[in-house]
């Protein structure tokens, strides 16, 4: 399986390799600095001391004579002197006075220039070749001073520089391997986790959600984002379970007493009248049904968002306006007190037909469920909150408790049953509502309902489209 593998494949191995990769060279790449910035200043510090040591025998020549500095040499090169310092004196005619070299190198040429010397030192264990670094001068007498070091203690801590190097080289790979490793082993559990549940949700088990472990990492801000999604997903296809079984359920009425009355008028007598009262019945069934299909279709096109496409900037207070216009002679003529508080300009974005239906709505159900000598109040005013707009009514309201259940579609409570209707009314207006980003509120009114929509006010223009 693969959650027993000692690397997990796919992309998390390959994140894994790739971490170790770069991890390796960035590692490799600092020692290889630290070690060639550290030994070549061991090289320099060798220059150096050579040729101080060789200006010190120069003085000591120009002080004390040839004596002096034969006396010096052996001094230096002898038992108690510099191991790994090399030194020769020779006369003009090339013979050794002095020093711990048996002969001058030849590859010693020039004076003062720096030469690297191959020699064999006899130890306990035999001749060991040793490499050294030396400079001549040449003394106003015609004698000839060679002055080396041996890079024996130079290439020890070379080598133990380049050991621990290694070291430090296979420790930083096994921490870079074991962390690649937890990383993409942590990769593939949460992927996991996220594979295993998807699996669910494809099986139809629209309830579960994408796990999170609360790090609030970037995988827990993708979950967030899933569930987000998958939440929708499971509101509309609740929403399209719940439109189907209203529908078959709402329509079958309808459409049976449709079906009743033309089949009554066929099978009685031949009667003009009797026709024609048939036919504005059925019409009358025909229209709800329309209206019912009318309502399902602005909803679904309001929640799909597809309106969108369509918004334009708009002043909300005139829009109100024009809808007041067809409406107050209904209240007036059911003798209702209408009352109206449009203060213009209210500039909004939004989609002109929705909006206007979304206000005609809530005029319908409030001269509706008014009452006899009630009262209806559209008001639209423009605050620091956004642009508000207020369609109350004095009638029997909406209990706190069914206020979330009758924006849903087909919903109808008892007290609204006797009132020609769908149920579509309110869910059309929260349809629209969220599709232009704005708050809605049902609030008590005491006695009646009072519907409360904020919008985003438009900061595009200040003049609106008209």
């Amino acid at each position: 399986m693969a959650s027993q593998r000692l690397l997990p494949a796919g992309a998390t191995a390959r994140f894994a390799l790739v971490y170790f990769g770069f991890f390796a060279l960035s590692v490799l790449l600092l020692l290889g600095w630290v070690y060639f910035r550290t030994v070549p200043m061991l090289d320099r510090q060798v220059g150096e001391t050579v040729a101080a040591e060789l200006r010190g025998l120069a003085d000591q020549a120009r002080e004390r004579g040839l004596s002096g500095l034969v006396e010096a040499i052996e001094r230096r090169s002898g038992e108690g002197g510099d191991p790994n310092g090399v030194y020769l004196l020779v006369s003009p005619q090339g013979d050794k006075l002095a020093g711990n070299l048996g002969a001058w190198p030849e590859a010693a040429t020039g004076d003062g220039d720096w030469v690297l010397l191959t020699l064999r030192r006899r130890t306990d264990e035999g001749a060991q070749p040793r490499q050294v670094g030396a400079r001549s001068f040449g003394l106003q007498t015609g004698h000839r001073l060679l002055v080396g070091r041996d890079f024996g203690a130079r290439a020890h801590y070379a080598g133990a520089l380049v050991e621990a190097l290694a070291w430090a080289l296979g420790g930083a790979l096994i921490l870079g391997v074991g962390g690649g490793w937890l990383i993409s082993r942590n990769v593939a559990r949460r992927v996991g986790a996220v594979t295993a549940t998807s699996r669910q949700i494809m099986r139809g088990d629209l309830s579960q959600r994408m796990p999170k472990d609360g790090s609030g990492d970037e995988f827990d801000r993708l979950s967030d984002s899933l569930n987000a999604m998958l939440q929708r997903i499971e509101e509309l296809m609740t929403g399209l379970r719940t439109v189907s079984d209203s529908l078959a359920h709402d329509l079958r009425s309808p459409l049976t007493r449709l079906k009743g009355r033309i089949e009554l008028a066929l099978r009685g007598p031949e009667d003009s009248e009797a026709y024609r009262d048939a036919l504005e019945r059925a019409l009358a069934e025909a229209d709800h049904l329309l209206a019912t299909f009318s309502g399902l279709l602005s909803i679904a096109r309001a929640e799909a968002g597809a309106a969108k496409s369509q918004f334009e900037r708009l002043d909300l207070a005139q829009l109100a306006e024009e809808v007041s216009e067809l409406y107050e002679p209904a209240a007036s003529d059911a003798g209702l007190l209408w009352r109206s508080d449009i203060q213009s300009p209210a500039p909004v974005e939004g989609h002109r037909q929705l909006l206007a239906q979304l206000i005609s709505n809530l005029l319908d159900n409030a001269l509706k469920y008014c009452g006899a000598e009630g009262s209806v109040d559209l008001a639209v005013r423009t605050g620091a909150a956004g642009v508000e707009l207020v369609i109350a009514d004095s009638g029997p309201g909406i209990p706190a408790a069914h206020r979330e259940t009758v924006l849903k579609r087909f919903v109808r409570l008892d007290e609204s049953r006797r009132e020609p209707g769908s149920g579509l009314g309110l869910s059309l207006v929260a349809a629209v509502a969220k599709l232009h980003g704005a708050e809605l509120r049902l609030e008590d009114n005491r006695p009646g309902l009072r519907v409360r929509l904020v919008f985003e006010r438009s900061q595009t223009a200040a003049d609106p489209k008209a």
